[in-house]
């Protein structure tokens, strides 16, 4: 159980974690609406969507808003000790950096497990569904627009490379709201690249429960083993069952890995294995970033912590720069080390947990120097 100083050194810094994870959240919506509230308010939400629609983007920041929060709130609660000399009565008392410390050592570690979790299951929902609602908004005004209905939710030059079962899509563009495809062109190739087969139609439509494509109004062309073109069949209808692709997939893949919840990164990597097409190593190491999210928090303590301490002895500034310049280095490291894993250089997950690794090591050798 916490001691009387653990609960006061944790409540205080707590206090001012809600306060600034509040001032934060609140500046982000903020900027969201600026960039959100005209298109809602052009698409005619409602007022009770448009709180909605806010209320259920809001836990998709925590990942990114919580270890910033908690970074500012330490330098600023242990910041204020100091000027109170309240850390320097517990030094003189015998304390050490272990004790007067640990309650907001443990506080950041339940913040790394709570924030694990919330990447687990609230951050997807939160992605998945705040998209939905825009797009269905969105296809709600473009139905009073337009009569097509194929043309709701059209999203243009649409192209995936399965290269698993060698099949390369261009579609001029593709309907999110029926799932109608136009001028679809399907290549089927060889692994050394020649073209076997290929589907030109005017429409393809893919039916959610069965999981087939079926085009419509075109040909069929084949060709020998050289590669060349020896004949052509024109169909009006044509059912591929081995066709699997899922268009939700294709969309998927043609967004920023970044745009991604935790489940679409997974069922792409599930469905289209890296070493099938090079692209997927940008959603491979988006997805190991993800799951490594958490221990930034914990990144942040380490940091925090030591140079807050330290500033006892010198201005208490020099501390706190030093604290947010580490920060700052661990987020270059950490787009850099992206970059090398995305480029194949490294691997995705030593990519990804690379740079968290070296800054935890960084903050126990910096903490025991403070000691």
């Amino acid at each position: 159980m916490f001691r009387i100083l653990d609960r006061y050194i944790f409540l205080e810094w707590l206090k001012v974690f809600i306060i600034g994870l509040g001032v934060i959240l609140g500046i982000l919506i903020m900027q969201q609406m600026y960039d959100d509230l005209p298109e809602l308010l052009e698409y005619g939400a409602s007022a009770q969507q448009i709180v909605t629609y806010y209320g259920v983007v809001l836990p998709g920041y925590l990942p990114l808003v919580i270890p910033i929060t908690t970074l500012v709130t330490l330098l600023f609660s242990v910041g204020s000790m100091h000027r109170n000399n309240e850390i320097v009565a517990m030094r003189s008392g015998g304390l050490s950096l272990w004790r007067i410390s640990r309650s907001l050592i443990l506080g950041g570690a339940l913040f790394s497990v709570g924030l694990f979790f919330l990447n687990a299951q609230l951050v997807p929902w939160s992605v998945e569904t705040s998209r939905n609602m825009l797009d269905n908004l969105r296809f709600s005004s473009e139905e009073q627009r337009l009569e097509d209905a194929k043309k709701i939710g059209l999203v243009p030059n649409l192209s995936v490379d399965n290269r698993r079962d060698g099949r390369l899509w261009f579609m001029n563009g593709f309907s999110e709201r029926a799932y109608v495809g136009m001028g679809v062109v399907v290549h089927t190739r060889r692994p050394d690249g020649r073209e076997t087969y290929r589907i030109m139609a005017r429409e393809a439509l893919w039916d959610e429960d069965t999981g087939y494509w079926t085009f419509l109004d075109g040909r069929e062309f084949f060709y020998n083993s050289a590669g060349e073109p020896i004949r052509a069949v024109v169909f009006d209808e044509l059912i591929k069952e081995d066709y699997l692709e899922d268009p939700k997939l294709m969309l998927a893949l043609n967004k920023k890995p970044n745009d991604l919840s935790l489940f679409e990164l997974s069922g792409i990597l599930e469905q289209v294995p890296p070493e099938h097409n090079p692209r997927i190593h940008a959603y491979q190491v988006q997805y190991y970033e993800v799951l490594a999210g958490p221990f930034s928090v914990l990144v942040v303590v380490g940091l925090a912590i030591p140079f807050a301490v330290s500033g006892v002895r010198t201005n208490p500034m020099v501390g706190v720069s030093k604290s947010v310049g580490f920060f700052v280095i661990f987020y270059l490291f950490s787009t850099i080390f992206s970059i090398l894993g995305e480029r194949q250089i490294l691997p995705a997950a030593a990519a990804a947990w690379t740079p968290y690794l070296v800054m935890m090591i960084v903050g126990m050798v910096l903490f025991h120097r403070a000691r």
